[in-house]
């Protein structure tokens, strides 16, 4: 998919790209305060721009979460392979943090048609493909069960986010991810 989110799309000028990356900080910031049935004027007032454009960017709601929930994705890519698998957790789930957030909420307030699933499950095939390596390494190398796969870990991240953004503001994680994941990996190590 080109920059517009659309197949064979042209690129973008630079000052669309950024009223669109501020309509996706907006409704990030919007849909954490309000959860994703904020009016989405409220979404185009905050990123300084106008009705029209949001919709010109977005055909709808979903197509607005499924953006951020795409930059929350990317977030995660640039993660080295060769970290060790902790470490390779803990970035994932400090990346990832807001995105579990939001999809918690998202669940809770939209229904998702059957184009949106697939969208998400495509969101998670990803980020599956940037803990394969790490997981299977660390598989190799006697520190994870053989039974455990990628999908395990993903699981497990998601698990320690959850119970960390239940208790505080994501941008205060601090050191309760480290305990979380040593948990969860005392779980997960071969035995």
């Amino acid at each position: 998919m080109s920059e517009a989110g659309q197949p064979g799309a042209r690129a973008m000028r630079r000052d669309a790209r950024e009223r669109r990356e501020a309509l996706i900080a907006a409704a990030e910031a919007c849909f954490r305060e309000s959860g994703y049935l904020v009016p989405l004027e409220r979404v185009a007032a905050r990123a300084g721009v106008g009705r029209g454009t949001l919709y010109r960017n977005f055909k709808d709601r979903m197509a607005l979460a499924l953006a951020v929930f795409e930059r929350e994705a990317g977030l995660a890519e640039d993660i080295d392979p060769a970290l060790p698998l902790e470490e390779a957790l803990e970035t994932v789930i400090r990346r990832g943090a807001l995105g579990s957030a939001l999809f918690n909420r998202l669940a809770v307030d939209m229904p998702m048609a059957p184009e949106d699933v697939a969208a998400f499950k495509t969101i998670k095939e990803r980020a599956l493909g940037i803990l394969a390596p790490v997981v299977e390494r660390a598989k190799r190398g006697g520190l994870l069960a053989s039974s455990v796969e990628a999908s395990d870990v993903l699981i497990a991240a998601r698990m320690v986010s959850g119970l960390i953004l239940q208790h505080m503001n994501p941008d205060q994680i601090g050191d309760e991810v480290t305990v979380g994941v040593r948990l969860v990996m005392d779980g997960l190590r071969a035995r």
